[in-house]
């Protein structure tokens, strides 16, 4: 995608000006949060709005990593940050694999806590950054204004490699695009004008969100409310995980600590072993021909 003229980029809806923070700099602390805060009340509606877009965008995830494939998740400056924060969080709470769920934000690691200017800008790191896609993978553009590069260039090769494409954006349709779902909330303009990191920020923060988790509901990684494919890398984490399986599996406190480390760490084979009365190898056994779901290994109950 070639880059903006400086007139049309002036034009884009993140470019302009907010007329309810005009003057803001001459406002007191408690009025400037006041600002700030009615602004921020306005996103989780933008993102309400395209909620067919989202599902769409859900279906799509749950279908790439049910068959195997790979999502990589991408984007330069806020944008990238947040694409490298959804994949960096998705391992311990649903245990996917680093190959799974990736992100790559223009510039490099590096980028993720000193800004390089100008890499939003380079096609080139776009292509390089999608150049491992494979078919039936999924790939998530994440450029606030809609007109990034990076993303495009990036999105366009993923496209030719046979991946399905994603952009979350808060400025509608982009010409050009090479996306096959757009999920483009639209939170109007910022408190300070052009600084995205605000209120399109926090709204793709909230898409990503509901695309990760969606897909992980889906792909059989959530029971009920809880998540069952935690990874109890922590003190937190392991005990969250005895409480899910001393729930789920109808089962005392101590039984369920006792269940969950002859399990090795695992809550959905412990759940199985307290509901089932098996071993951990006839848990796993039954599971895997469950197809990982624990819903179908316990017969569909609560």
């Amino acid at each position: 995608m070639a880059l903006l003229s400086a007139r049309a980029y002036a034009r884009l809806p993140t470019e302009q000006a907010n007329p309810r923070t005009r003057n803001i700099d001459t406002k007191r602390s408690s009025e400037i949060v006041r600002l700030i805060v009615a602004e921020d009340r306005l996103v989780p509606l933008a993102v309400a709005r395209v909620a067919h877009e989202l599902a769409q965008g859900v279906d799509a995830l749950a279908k790439t990593l049910a068959s195997g494939g790979s999502v990589l998740l991408l984007g330069a400056g806020t944008s990238g940050r947040l694409a490298v924060l959804e994949a960096a969080e998705c391992p311990p709470t649903f245990n996917t694999t680093p190959r799974q769920i990736r992100a790559v934000i223009a510039g490099g690691k590096r980028s993720v806590f000193r800004a390089k200017e100008g890499a939003e800008d380079e096609p080139a790191l776009g292509r390089k950054a999608a150049a491992t896609v494979r078919p039936g993978d999924a790939v998530i553009g994440v450029a606030a204004s809609g007109v990034t590069p990076f993303v495009h260039a990036a999105l366009a090769e993923a496209k030719k490699r046979g991946a399905v494409t994603l952009l979350v954006t808060s400025n509608g349709r982009p010409k050009g695009r090479h996306a096959d779902i757009v999920i483009a909330p639209l939170v109007g303009p910022e408190v300070v004008t052009g600084s995205t990191r605000l209120k399109a920020g926090t709204a793709a923060k909230l898409v990503l969100n509901a695309l990760t988790t969606g897909a992980m509901i889906k792909i059989g990684k959530v029971y009920d409310h809880w998540m069952v494919d935690l990874k109890p890398t922590s003190r937190k984490l392991r005990l969250r995980g005895e409480r899910i399986v001393a729930d789920l599996g109808r089962v005392t406190p101590a039984r369920a600590r006792a269940l969950f480390r002859a399990s090795g760490g695992s809550v959905k084979t412990a759940v199985v072993m307290a509901r089932k009365r098996l071993t951990a190898a006839g848990a796993r056994e039954l599971l895997e021909g469950s197809g990982g779901a624990l819903r179908r290994a316990l017969g569909g109950s609560l």
